[in-house]
């Protein structure tokens, strides 16, 4: 599996976890921060730090719910925050931002954008997250197409 991290990514994930057993390429991603080589157009994660986040959410919406467009146009797509919903609702971060305005506003993104928000924790988390949402939609399309195939090849023989 070969991840293609956005150029623009300010502190991207290394995946260097023995689990990960991939390999990263640098590239300009249309939508994300992180997708597979290949699969550009059909998935990817966009990753935010809490105060990244709370920046999207306030006084950078609008840029921010233009990529939460592009994304709800791909197969699959997630954003993985490196905080915690905890610490979002508490209003641990540095903004004049209401934490239950944070909230409310998060809320709205997944259901207006149909855009899971993926709360890790932590930044080993959040690359797990991202990791494992890639891993999944890789094998979850190699399994659709291996049911084309073989219904393709049924179809034929009937």
């Amino acid at each position: 599996m070969t991840i293609l991290v956005d150029s623009r990514e300010q502190r991207p994930f290394n995946f260097e976890h023995e689990r990960y057993d991939v390999q990263i390429q640098p590239g300009t991603l249309i939508t994300g921060d992180y997708s597979l080589r290949g699969l550009e157009d059909k998935v990817a994660v966009e990753r935010k730090s809490l105060p990244d986040l709370v920046q999207c959410l306030g006084r950078e919406r609008e840029r921010f719910e233009r990529e939460l467009l592009r994304g709800a146009a791909l197969d699959a797509f997630a954003v993985v925050v490196e905080g915690s919903w905890s610490d979002l609702a508490n209003g641990n971060f540095r903004s004049q931002l209401n934490p239950h305005a944070a909230c409310q506003s998060t809320l709205a993104f997944m259901a207006r954008y149909r855009v899971p928000f993926l709360f890790a924790g932590s930044r080993p988390a959040a690359e797990y997250s991202v990791w494992g949402f890639l891993r999944q939609y890789l094998e979850g399309a190699r399994k659709r197409w291996a049911s084309i195939v073989k219904a393709h090849g049924e179809g034929e023989a009937a």
